[in-house]
């Protein structure tokens, strides 16, 4: 069986997790967390990291540090998880959704620049699949009318932009560790900041709202409750398995990026047929090689292609159902614009196998066996 993930490990995650236990600490912001976030500000520059229990509190907490409220406007992709919105409707804002670009599922600049209304507080680009969103135009729009960013770069640690890290181009950017990302520490997320003016209330927002963070450092004589905020801090445990990944960073992007490449490089000839579209990157972007994609012709023909994989026991999996025509979408938003991409290619996009111990042999069956599909 070749599975669509397995989740990331290097033999010092055990190392560190049983340091962990050891140390008698395994409560949040102990060494091991600390040594995380130094390690994510290397990675990124950030001024300032501060891991979270998951992608979805750390995108919660950038809701809170941009004062979202009841009544503002947020904009996003359709195409994104349920967790980018989520966190902006716990404010109380109406999420305002628009449409992607074609080749790359990023949200587009100008539909978004086409959605703002005087009620447009928060723009929120989400670097599907590691490659990073137009970020210079979403800046300018920013600039233009005065709104905040916030980057939902769950899939995208490590990936770069016209050499700028994803995650610090933006008020505050929101990363993930869940099991599914190129580094995981089972649940697990972190936020990224730019501006001194946010770190102080980030660390009081992620301590239940307290300044504890502050206290510890000696900075005051007794810590209590100032602001609102939650228990955002991850166990150390987690941490632990975590940190012993981002010090192998490169290694186990280069052996992502290795399959990566096997499967662009395999699945040319299938394009010039006209059978599928490959992934596409633009060329001032820096991908982490999150996961490798195709845009099939049809529903049908993505059905059948998953069917065929799955019984010769490769699982590959669709992703998202466009947030705009969900339920929840329908109640907490709306979709500003047309819909000439995002619920069609959601529909025809398929993702194959990909992580860190995907050999070079499993990925030339799973190759063999999709073009064995078209063949017939």
């Amino acid at each position: 069986m070749i599975p669509f993930n397995i989740p990331p490990f290097v033999s010092e995650c055990s190392d560190y997790v049983q340091q962990a236990i050891q140390n008698r600490k395994i409560c949040g912001d102990g060494m091991f967390t600390k040594r995380c976030n130094a390690e994510l500000e290397k990675m990124t520059g950030a001024q300032k990291a501060l891991l979270t229990t998951s992608g979805t509190t750390a995108l919660e907490m950038a809701s809170i540090l941009t004062d979202v409220q009841p009544g503002d406007e947020v904009i996003m992709p359709s195409y994104t998880f349920c967790s980018t919105a989520n966190a902006f409707a716990l404010r109380g804002a109406t999420i305002v959704f628009v449409d992607v670009e074609p080749a790359t599922m990023n949200m587009d600049p100008e539909c978004v620049r086409a959605a703002i209304t005087p009620k447009t507080k928060v723009i929120v680009p989400v670097h599907y699949a590691g490659v990073c969103c137009d970020m210079d135009a979403l800046q300018a729009i920013c600039d233009e009318y005065h709104l905040l960013m916030v980057e939902d770069a769950a899939q995208a640690v490590g990936s770069f932009y016209k050499g700028r890290p994803a995650g610090v181009m933006s008020d505050v950017g929101c990363f993930s560790f869940h099991e599914t990302k190129n580094f995981s520490m089972g649940e697990g997320g972190a936020v990224v900041l730019r501006s001194p003016e946010l770190m102080e209330r980030a660390e009081i927002i992620r301590e239940k709202g307290t300044d504890r963070s502050r206290f510890f450092r000696g900075q005051v004589d007794k810590y209590t409750w100032i602001d609102i905020g939650s228990s955002f801090l991850p166990s150390e445990l987690n941490a632990a398995y975590l940190l012993a990944q981002l010090e192998q960073h490169q290694s186990i992007t280069a052996a992502r990026m290795a399959r990566w490449v096997q499967y662009h490089a395999a699945l040319a000839d299938l394009e010039q047929q006209g059978h599928l579209r490959r992934m596409q990157v633009p060329a001032d972007c820096e991908h982490n090689a999150h996961m490798y994609y195709i845009i099939l012709n049809s529903l049908e023909e993505r059905t059948a292609l998953i069917d065929h994989l799955k019984s010769k026991e490769i699982s590959a999996v669709f992703h998202y159902i466009p947030l705009h025509s969900c339920k929840a979408g329908i109640k907490y938003g709306r979709f500003h614009g047309e819909d000439r991409y995002t619920t069609d290619l959601s529909e025809r996009l398929l993702r194959l196998p990909m992580y860190q111990s995907l050999t070079e042999e499993e990925c030339a069956r799973v190759i063999d066996e999709v073009h064995t599909f078209f063949s017939k």
